[in-house]
């Protein structure tokens, strides 16, 4: 007969095999991968348009054989030491598990660590890149819980810090004022100052690309190239801020007034601004001569999509038409993006029905592909795009439909690279939000453009003035494809 010792001691070995199994020995990937099987994606996070689905299921087989072999094991000499058994696994759970790992065991955080936990599941559910920039996720949950924080200020920043070693930009902790900015601009309630914004060069900062001329911004001095700094006490000079950032913050309430503080030229600009109704004119269009060509070239200069976008610019297509027009130009620099189905719908309008315009891709692999129904209004103009390093998104979706559908001539310079979709997420109590990256675009060819951008047919000059197009263009960017 052996020793009670010996029992007592094999079946504390198992145990600990079966608890560390159990408990964090399959890799973090394994986690959350299979965690967020069961979260179907929602249709409302997905822009509507003329789409059809194709679903990649997946499954995991675990080694049940193992598992089943051990407990077997474990329950043949628990018969004999069931006192002693329950004793030990309290006492391994305890050593093994000092986290709480489900909603329910949330009561033993303090406040602070429940934000974090809070934001870290958020962002872990739907996330697109389930490596999560190739490192242990899941540790670094567990790390940021072992700690102790002061006050919720320094809970969020370790959201920031945790956040920022995924190297996406756009997912980001939002406090609750850039927050409660979003949700003001999606139910209307806010107004602006007349300034579009983009990326320099560096993309490191935000600088206003265009002003409105009869906006609050141009008549206050404010001037196309001018970099923002700070607006209302929020800095945004650490190369960490987006052009959507800074608008969250210009944007706010009719009638109230925004501190602004800008670069111009080595010297600090600062303005106090009054919030207006801004009616953004999106599309412009004019007729121009290009020597070397035997007609007038149309041009279409789009500032952003909206809704309206393919409307408006179809009916600016047929007006220069109707003067002569033999040639288009779509002038699309600086163009941030905006609504994806605007820019889907525009690039319809001069490709054939049947034809793939853009494939937007989950985290699971689910792709929703969007293509065209009926024929566009023109398939056979000859089409100019002029593009440069701040068209973005959905300018770039059109972009790349246009090009790789042999419709369109892509000239200027590389594009941005923003080829990725976000969500918005509240996180509980007055504690702000999180921008989570849930899907990427994929070019009809199956490329994705995200940090890569668009490169371009003809490079050309893309310095000439906003009304003045074909100055930038070569004749021989007007070849017909």
């Amino acid at each position: 007969m052996k020793h009670p010792t010996s029992s007592l001691a094999a079946i504390a070995i198992a145990l600990i095999l079966i608890t560390h199994y159990a408990s964090g020995f399959a890799s973090p990937s394994f986690l959350t991968s299979t965690s967020s099987q069961l979260v179907s994606p929602s249709p409302s996070s997905y822009p509507l348009s003329l789409h059809r689905h194709t679903f990649q299921l997946h499954s995991f087989n675990g080694n049940k054989q193992d598992a089943t072999s051990t407990t077997t094991k474990i329950q043949s000499h628990a018969k004999s030491t069931l006192l002693s058994l329950s004793i030990l696994s309290i006492l391994i759970t305890t050593t093994l598990s000092p986290l709480p790992s489900s909603a329910t065991d949330y009561g033993s955080f303090t406040p602070e660590q429940r934000f974090i936990a809070e934001a870290w599941r958020t962002v872990d559910n739907s996330y697109i890149d389930r490596t999560f920039n190739n490192q242990n996720w899941f540790q670094m949950r567990q790390d940021a819980l072992s700690k102790k924080y002061k006050s919720m200020d320094a809970a969020r920043d370790e959201v920031e810090k945790m956040l920022a070693t995924l190297g996406d930009r756009y997912t980001r902790y939002l406090s609750p004022s850039k927050y409660d900015s979003i949700v003001n601009a999606a139910t209307g309630n806010v107004f602006g100052v007349g300034v579009e914004l983009a990326f320099n060069s560096n993309g490191d900062r935000v600088i206003a690309s265009d002003v409105e001329v009869s906006g609050p911004a141009a008549k206050g001095g404010l001037k196309p190239k001018d970099v923002f700094i700070e607006v209302d006490g929020v800095r945004f000079d650490d190369g960490k801020a987006t052009p959507d950032d800074v608008a969250l913050v210009v944007r706010g309430p009719e009638g109230s007034k925004v501190g602004v503080v800008v670069e111009r030229e080595g010297k600090t600009v600062d303005f106090i601004l009054t919030r207006e109704p801004i009616k953004i004119t999106s599309v412009k269009s004019y007729v121009g001569d290009k020597v070397g060509l035997d007609g007038k070239v149309g041009v279409v200069r789009i500032k952003n999509f909206s809704g309206t976008t393919a409307d408006t610019v179809k009916s600016a297509l047929e007006d220069l038409k109707k003067k002569g027009a033999k040639y288009y130009v779509l002038d699309l620099r600086g163009n941030p993006g905006g609504l994806l189905p605007g820019g889907v719908d525009t690039a319809s309008l001069f490709l054939e029905s049947n034809k793939p315009v853009v494939f937007v891709v989950n985290k699971n692999g689910v792709v929703d592909a969007q293509t065209t129904l009926t024929d566009g209004i023109d398939l056979d103009t000859p089409l100019v795009l002029l593009v440069d390093k701040n068209t973005a998104s959905a300018a770039e979706v059109m972009t790349a439909a246009l090009q790789e559908n042999k419709r369109a001539t892509v000239a200027g310079e590389q594009t941005f690279g923003k080829g990725i979709v976000q969500t918005i997420r509240q996180l509980e109590g007055d504690n702000g939000g999180v921008a989570v990256t849930i899907a990427r675009y994929e070019t009809p060819e199956h490329h994705d453009i995200n940090k890569q951008g668009v490169k371009v047919d003809v490079v050309t000059d893309v310095a000439c003035e906003k009304d003045d197009a074909l100055t930038c263009l070569p004749r021989e960017a007007f070849k017909k494809l």
